[in-house]
């Protein structure tokens, strides 16, 4: 198939970022390219969803009508994502002391809600990677499979892009996803790694993992909802964790492999120079006799990876006809799962400053900016968020207080994109001049923000092998959250030592008008805008009826019927 050498826009990197946005604006009707130095299908990491990245793919599917983007959002669509994917109905944590079995009070599983939208999924990224990439040829795309690019050209009226065969492919704006090996970043010298954050990592596919209640104390002695196998595993500890990501976790699936990688802050587990990635795994898991026993049989499928400190961010993201995208911008550490949804967060916005730029001619810098601090805000509050994660998991009881934290601003990010869709509807315009208020946590709430500042700062003052100002310091921070009228009550039950989050959160409370899930006063007012109780149940039915898995496996037959004929 030949290709014009001239483009709207010229996109490096046919990762999940690049293609989605290649397939958004192909769909829109611009001309793209993307450029792949490599081929799929391709190995990655990146693979355990969280619930603002499912709802991120919900409205690009909305925003854009590319119905393709939002397939891998739920477990309802199983009908169109295949068997190789795994489900995820939790974020589990088991925190680990050096020597001992792990106590089974220091357990956290964080419940993925399954209405209105359905649990997630453990992307096996291979499949779902090769997937957006076709996706964006079949709405007009064209992708070059091994074509490296050697040199990106700018000028004050174009871009060009010059492989390193030495063809030269003109566009009016170049998109720049090659991760940190980014062309752009290398040509400014625009890479900066002074973060607080320090990991560096091992990660493989393994197959042979077991659930963690084969080999590491029964479910119900545990009395949690779901087995650990059902969501993502963090084995945590002092100094680091440990991810168990399986895909072979539910009675359809056709892919035995577990993704498995372990995190260490490098200042106090420093890399070894006499053992292998391999050997390294072992040796250190072996100080953790729960978490041993469950990769006594494993063996890894492919080779291992290990890396330096993986943690950098830009200097600028934008210019005169050219930005960072995902990856390409900054990258702290894979804990919590964020990565993907910074990525397509920026995705989102940035096709809709594309599309505003076709029409107006402007490709400044300056009329990209939003991207900038969009982007630069999810990076630092990335970076704060999981530095003092790592801190505190070398005190059980200061990681049992931050973890609220953390679950507050996920959970208050989350509201706020279902609700700016349920406000903005399908006007670009709407949703995104509210949008540009996020910074990965918090929903752009300005409560939040305050009591994330107060928190933050007493972890990262306090000296965690000092138990007096351990203790003092939680007492703290008790007393910061007993004043949030709008924290929900299944986080204060953490604070007195529940190990769980209800699997079923729908309760006749919530519908109180006064003190129930919309709440009050500045909290309704920045969430919920001027929507009733009542119109807030429709949106939500409307939710429930539009990704209900059998409504959904008939679009399927019927988008079949209409390829057929």
């Amino acid at each position: 198939m030949k290709h014009s050498l001239t483009f709207d826009v010229a996109i490096i990197g046919s990762g999940i970022a690049g293609s989605v946005l290649g397939a958004v604006l192909a769909r829109q009707g611009m001309k793209v390219v993307i450029f792949e130095a490599k081929s799929h299908p391709r190995f990655s990491i990146g693979e355990s969803l969280i619930l603002e990245t499912s709802e991120t793919m919900r409205a690009l599917a909305d925003l854009y009508d590319v119905p393709e983007l939002a397939y891998f959002s739920s477990e309802n669509f199983a009908a169109f994502y295949g068997t190789t994917h795994g489900v995820k109905r939790h974020f589990g944590f088991l925190h680990h002391t050096p020597g001992q079995p792990h106590d089974k009070q220091r357990t956290l599983q964080a419940i993925i809600p399954k209405e209105p939208h359905g649990h997630e999924l453990h992307l096996y990224r291979q499949d779902t990677d090769y997937f957006m990439m076709t996706t964006a040829v079949s709405y007009g795309a064209a992708v070059l499979q091994n074509t490296p690019v050697q040199d990106i050209a700018l000028h004050p009226d174009r871009v060009e892009v010059i492989t390193t065969k030495g063809a030269v492919y003109t566009a009016e704006y170049v998109v720049d996803a090659g991760g940190y090996k980014s062309l752009l970043a290398d040509k400014f010298n625009l890479r900066d790694h002074h973060l607080r954050t320090q990991s560096r990592a091992l990660f493989t596919h393994m197959v042979n993992v077991p659930d963690y209640h084969q080999v590491g104390g029964l479910q119900a002695a545990y009395g949690l909802p779901f087995r650990m196998s059902e969501g993502t595993l963090h084995h945590v500890f002092d100094g680091g964790w440990l991810w168990v990501i399986p895909f072979d976790n539910h009675e359809t699936s056709s892919n035995p492999l577990c993704s498995v990688g372990l995190l260490l802050d490098p200042r106090r587990h420093p890399l070894p120079a006499d053992q292998s990635p391999e050997e390294e795994f072992f040796s250190f898991i072996e100080r953790f006799p729960t978490v041993a026993v469950q990769f006594k049989g494993a063996q890894a499928v492919r080779d291992w990876t290990r890396t330096g400190r993986i943690q950098y961010t830009a200097k600028q993201v934008v210019g005169d006809r050219w930005a960072l995208l995902g990856h390409a911008v900054g990258f702290i550490d894979p804990l919590y799962s964020k990565g993907l949804y910074g990525s397509l967060t920026a995705v989102s916005l940035l096709a809709h400053l594309l599309l505003q730029a076709k029409q107006s001619g402007d490709y400044s810098a300056a009329a990209f900016m939003p991207l900038e601090k969009v982007s630069c805000a999810f990076i630092r509050s990335a970076d704060r968020l999981i530095a003092n994660s790592f801190k505190s998991f070398g005190n059980y009881k200061l990681w049992q207080v931050y973890a609220v934290q953390w679950l507050m601003g996920a959970y208050t990010e989350y509201l706020r994109l279902n609700m700016i869709r349920a406000q903005a509807g399908t006007n670009r315009d709407a949703y995104y001049q509210r949008l540009v208020e996020l910074k990965l946590v918090g929903g752009g709430f300005a409560e939040f923000d305050t009591l994330a500042e107060q928190v933050d700062s007493l972890i990262e003052a306090v000296d965690v092998t000092d138990e007096t100002a351990v203790d003092e310091t939680i007492a703290a921070i008790h007393a910061i959250y007993a004043g949030v009228d709008w924290m929900p009550e299944p986080f204060r039950a953490l604070l007195r030592g529940k190990t769980y989050l209800p699997k079923n959160k729908i309760r006749l409370s919530l519908l109180n008008p006064q003190t129930g899930f919309m709440g009050s006063g500045a909290y309704r007012a920045h969430f919920f805008e001027d929507m009733s109780l009542l119109e807030l149940a429709r949106f939500g039915a409307r939710e429930k009826i539009r990704y209900a898995a059998p409504v959904l496996a008939w679009q399927q037959r019927q988008q079949y019927r209409h390829r057929t004929g």
